[in-house]
C-alpha cells in the first residue's frame, strides 16, 4: 500500500537510486534481481565463498550454477586475484557481496565485470549506508539488493526486503516478478 510505496521512494533517494521495489525478504530480492537480468540459462554467477547462504542459495533457485570465489582476509569481500581465476565463457554474472559494512572492490570488480562483458549483483544486506569513494553501496551494479531481516542494520519487525536500480527495464521486470507477473 501507501507505506510501502513512500518507504521505495525515500529508500531509493537515501541510497541514490532511480527504483527501488519491496519485496518480501533479502533471499527474495536476490532471486528477482538475478531473474530480471535475464541471464543465459547455464550460465555461472561468481559468488564469494564466505557469505550467509541466501547469496549462493538465490543462484541456483534460479537455475544458475555457483562458481565460489575466495574472500579478501582483511575484510571478507571478494578477493580480485581469485575472482579473476574464476571469470571463464560460463560466467554471465557477478554478485558482490558487502559484508559487515565493507564494501567490496568496486573499482576492481567493475573492470572485471566491463572487460568480460558481465552483470554485477551487488548484495548489500549488511551495507545499508555503506560507502565506497563517497557513493553509497547500491548504486555500483545492475542491480543490488537489501535485506531487512530483524538482525540487519536496518531491521523490519518481521521481514523484507528490496531492490534498487538505475535501469528502467530492470526495475519493471523486477516489479512485474515481485508482483506475480503483474504490472
Amino acid at each position: 500500500g501507501k507505506y510501502v510505496s513512500k518507504f521505495e521512494e525515500e529508500f531509493s533517494d537515501y541510497i541514490g537510486t532511480k527504483h527501488c521495489i519491496g519485496v518480501a525478504n533479502g533471499t527474495d530480492a536476490l532471486e528477482i534481481a538475478i531473474k530480471s537480468l535475464e541471464l543465459p540459462k547455464g550460465s555461472e554467477i561468481i559468488v564469494p565463498a564466505n557469505s550467509f547462504i541466501a547469496s549462493s542459495e538465490a543462484v541456483t533457485n534460479s537455475g544458475y550454477s555457483i562458481r565460489f570465489c575466495d574472500n579478501n582476509p582483511n575484510n571478507y569481500t571478494l578477493d580480485i586475484d581469485s575472482l579473476k581465476k574464476c571469470i571463464n565463457e560460463n560466467t554471465s554474472a557477478i554478485i558482490a557481496v558487502h559484508l559487515y559494512g565493507h564494501p567490496a572492490n568496486i573499482d576492481e570488480i567493475s573492470n572485471n565485470v566491463k572487460s568480460n562483458n558481465l552483470k554485477l549483483i551487488e548484495d548489500c544486506a549488511q551495507a545499508h549506508g555503506s560507502e565506497y569513494k563517497g557513493t553509497k553501496t547500491g548504486n555500483f551494479g545492475d542491480v543490488a539488493t537489501f535485506s531487512f531481516y530483524p538482525g540487519k542494520n536496518l531491521g523490519a519487525y518481521g521481514d523484507g526486503g528490496c531492490i534498487v536500480t538505475n535501469n528502467e527495464e530492470t526495475a519493471k521486470f523486477a516489479r512485474m516478478l515481485a508482483n506475480h507477473g503483474s504490472s
